[in-house]
């Protein structure tokens, strides 16, 4: 998701690089998903799995090939406030790094990256008129899309991240 003009200003960012990773990462860590948030609330088993990405996009899939994609708690901190959200139209077909939207906030704006191949079921409407969600729940209410995957067996590929790995490369970027 941080690639473009925003990855240098998060890096660049003295707000950012003087935040300790481990402000992310407590035990209930919240670029963790809980069972109470909509990726879970889709079905009644919720997700079979949720991954992260480098770009800290996550990906929560269900049994059903039907995945939620959003940007990470991590992501939304460093963004700052969002101010506007870029939604992908319905049946939009992208590949894995295709770009989903982006996230326009007061410090910069950056591409959100569809972790896996798939179609696009819908976006979020509700941050069409309520951007901060994305900042107030990334995780949950603020998720981007929903997706119905090529290949839910995609979500095994080496691309992505477990909470464990994901959180372990937000210790290694610092």
């Amino acid at each position: 998701m941080i690639r473009t003009c925003a990855q240098s200003t998060l890096r660049a960012s003295s707000r950012l690089s003087a935040i300790s990773p481990r402000l992310f990462l407590r035990a209930q860590s919240s670029n963790a998903l809980t069972k109470t948030q909509p990726p879970f609330t889709f079905s009644k088993s919720g997700p079979s799995s949720v991954k992260y990405t480098s770009q800290h996009e996550w990906i929560a899939a269900h049994q059903d090939g039907t995945a939620f994609v959003g940007i990470t708690k991590y992501a939304a901190d460093a963004l700052g406030d969002a101010t506007y959200i870029e939604l992908p139209e319905a049946d939009s077909e992208l590949e894995a790094g295709d770009s989903l939207g982006s996230v326009e906030s007061v410090k910069s704006a950056s591409e959100v990256y569809q972790p896996l191949a798939g179609t696009v079921l819908e976006g979020n409407e509700s941050l069409n008129d309520t951007p901060q969600l994305i900042n107030e729940d990334p995780m949950g209410e603020g998720w981007i899309a929903k997706v119905r995957l090529n290949d839910l067996a995609d979500m095994n590929g080496e691309e992505l991240m477990s909470l464990e790995q994901y959180e372990e490369s937000l210790k290694e970027d610092h």
